[in-house]
């Protein structure tokens, strides 16, 4: 597996270069960023001018915040600042934050997010060939591109596009229209066995060749036990954040736990984020994280997801110690 360093949500755009060129200095072979409090376009542009060979990620770019002609230009224009180092990493979010965050439509999340893929590729194909952009789709259309308007062919190519998905349609659209998927924290191994893979090769015609799978696993680390115990409430709570929602109540299904996603659903409602912690029982956080000394975390992500994962970063939804990180990766790489 490729080992690479996801940003910290809340850091600043400055931070997130500090933290690339780090990444890049001490040997990850990707970075990704997400796109929570900053624009991750912007952000990674700042990466892309201060690193040099590191690939670059939107990990995730909210899709349905933008149309697929703004992406086309964004995503055209990072591929060329990197020369040729990004992939363009692509979620839908949830519902609400779409129609009342970003005030923007919102139905039939896969085939839409199918089609705003069909269009991007569309719109490349014109910059690059020069062919009337003449793209009518059910959700969007796109029939208009002049010479001043266009960049025309990007020296590099076309960034891969990788689409954020857990539940099966976005999957199975992800497996017909992208080049990659991009893999949910909370994810088991026997959700990425049982329902991810199956849906993805059945896509794809039985194959997963030339496409590839991504994840940032959650991993509890710490250089003694105060630390350790502090990593392991804060990954408890992001399992609790995360099962609450209705999207993810399928891989909470696959091991029994529905009531688990209902009772949580039902305190996020009530604002109890405090409380929702203690609901993560000792085997849901050994479903969804590994935790550890260095050496035992990197064999138990290597059992879990080496088979299938090409990409893997650690998400630590705390402030881990780096020295605990650097020694996952190497021991990763030795594996």
């Amino acid at each position: 597996m490729l080992v690479d360093f996801t940003a910290p949500v809340a850091a600043s755009p400055a931070e997130v270069e500090a933290a690339a060129v780090s990444a890049e200095q001490v040997g990850y072979d990707g970075f990704a960023a997400a796109e929570t409090r900053h624009d991750v376009f912007t952000t990674l542009a700042l990466v892309a001018r201060a690193t040099t060979h590191i690939t670059l990620q939107s990990g995730i770019a909210v899709a349905f915040a933008r149309n697929p002609m703004n992406v086309a230009v964004l995503a055209n224009d990072l591929q060329l600042i990197s020369e040729g180092r990004f992939r363009l990493g692509l979620g839908s979010q949830v519902k609400p934050h779409i129609e009342r965050r970003f005030a923007m439509p919102w139905s039939r999340p896969a085939a839409r997010m199918e089609e705003f893929v069909a269009a991007l590729r569309a719109i490349w194909r014109t910059w690059a060939t020069g062919e009337r952009l003449a793209f009518r789709g059910e959700f969007y259309r796109h029939t208009l591109m002049t010479d001043f308007f266009s960049p025309g062919p990007n020296p590099f190519g076309n960034p891969p596009v990788e689409l954020a998905a857990v539940g099966d349609l976005m999957v199975r659209a992800a497996g017909r229209v992208a080049d990659g998927l991009l893999v949910h924290p909370l994810t088991s191994a026997d959700y990425l066995g049982e329902r991810i893979l199956p849906a993805l090769r059945e896509a794809r015609g039985g194959s997963l060749d030339g496409f590839s799978l991504a994840m940032s696993a959650m991993v509890v680390l710490g250089a003694d036990e105060q630390q350790r115990a502090r990593a392991e409430q804060a990954v408890r709570g992001q399992i609790a954040f995360y099962a609450s929602t209705p999207a993810y109540r399928p891989v909470l299904e696959t091991h029994g736990w529905g009531d688990l996603a209902d009772r949580l659903n039902g305190m996020s409602r009530r604002q109890a984020w405090a409380d929702m912690a203690n609901e993560i029982t000792d085997d849901v956080l050994d479903a969804f994280a590994i935790a550890g000394d260095p050496a035992a975390v990197a064999a138990g992500l290597h059992d879990r997801f080496g088979s299938a994962i090409d990409r893997i970063s650690l998400y630590t939804p705390y402030e881990a110690d780096r020295y605990q990180m650097a020694a996952v990766r190497t021991a990763l790489r030795k594996d």
